[in-house]
């Protein structure tokens, strides 16, 4: 199994459209059972709240099944749990790494990565642009698929 974790600031947009995006293209291939795709914070500045709405409006349009979700707190134990612990941004990756106490299996990657591009996708919490946000995670998201299946 093929274990995923998502992470962004604050657990309510970019990580939870990557995650619930992820999840429908996993799938619709029919593998669903080979993967394990979660979302995290690296910041503790919204716990427990759902989706934004933003992102909740952005996944309907694009028919992307979500469902209620909590945002939580990346641990230090996510790391031994995952495969892959995917940052959005350069502030996301640093944090990720301090959080876990280095990346020594070198698991940590910005979504863009896989895409060949050494870029960050834009937090729509502050720009309000959630197809920028959409388009850019759908991108990263295209090549993590190719790698990976």
């Amino acid at each position: 199994m093929i274990k995923v974790l998502f992470i962004c600031h604050g657990n309510i947009c970019r990580s939870t459209m990557a995650e619930f995006m992820f999840r429908n293209m996993v799938r619709k291939a029919g593998r669903e059972k080979d993967f394990l795709i979660e979302s995290a914070a690296t910041s503790r500045e919204e716990i427990g709240n759902d989706i934004h709405p933003g992102t909740k409006k952005k996944l309907q349009e694009n028919g992307v099944p979500y469902e209620r979700h909590y945002a939580r707190q990346m641990s230090r134990t996510d790391y031994n749990k995952f495969d892959y612990l995917i940052g959005m941004d350069d502030a996301n990756v640093r944090n990720i790494i301090r959080i876990a106490g280095g990346d020594p299996e070198k698991k940590v990657f910005k979504l863009l990565d896989f895409a060949g591009e050494d870029r960050s996708i834009a937090d729509p919490w502050y720009t309000g642009n959630f197809d920028e946000t959409y388009d850019d995670i759908l991108t990263g998201l295209q090549g993590l698929f190719r790698e990976l299946l």
